[in-house]
């Protein structure tokens, strides 16, 4: 996990062969510069951030349900709820639920768990776009890599 760049996904653990649900994993870092104000000497992971873990999560899980031909972008966060604090070292699992996908939306269930209890969930809301002009995607499919996502099953690359 790099939160300061957001890249909140250190491994897709797995993703059910009917691409309903996704599981991945985010170590949160000993040092970064977020804890730089988040606090001076009592370090804690924003809320925020792991709300983008959430949205990433539920992002990879997306662009596997396209076969990386669209785009996810976030567009409402509801029903986010945040129960404890995330320290740096602490490893987190990642899971998203498709609950409904049409008309360009994707409506799914996310949460973060530490040591198997829940610490947040939130109902996300995606917009699913074509990709932007540019190397967008290239940059994408090359962080798949890193993140250990099965690229060659779910392109027809």
């Amino acid at each position: 996990m790099r939160p300061e760049v957001f890249k909140m996904i250190d491994r897709v653990v797995s993703i059910d062969p009917g691409l309903e649900t996704i599981h991945c994993q985010g170590l949160v870092p000993h040092e970064s510069s977020i804890f730089d104000g988040h606090f001076p000497g009592h370090p804690i992971m924003p809320g925020v951030l792991l709300i983008e873990a959430m949205a990433q999560t539920t992002g990879w899980l997306v662009l596997a349900r396209n076969r990386f031909d669209k785009m996810p972008f976030l567009a409402t966060v509801k029903e986010a709820k945040l129960r404890t604090f995330v320290l740096p070292g602490q490893n987190l699992d990642l899971y998203s639920h498709i609950q409904h996908e049409g008309s360009g939306f994707v409506v799914a269930h996310t949460k973060a768990l530490l040591d198997g209890k829940p610490i947040c969930n939130a109902e996300l809301v995606f917009r699913v776009l074509p990709w932007p002009e540019g190397k967008m995607k290239d940059v994408v499919l090359k962080v798949a890599g890193h993140v250990e996502f099965p690229v060659a099953d779910f392109t027809d690359a």
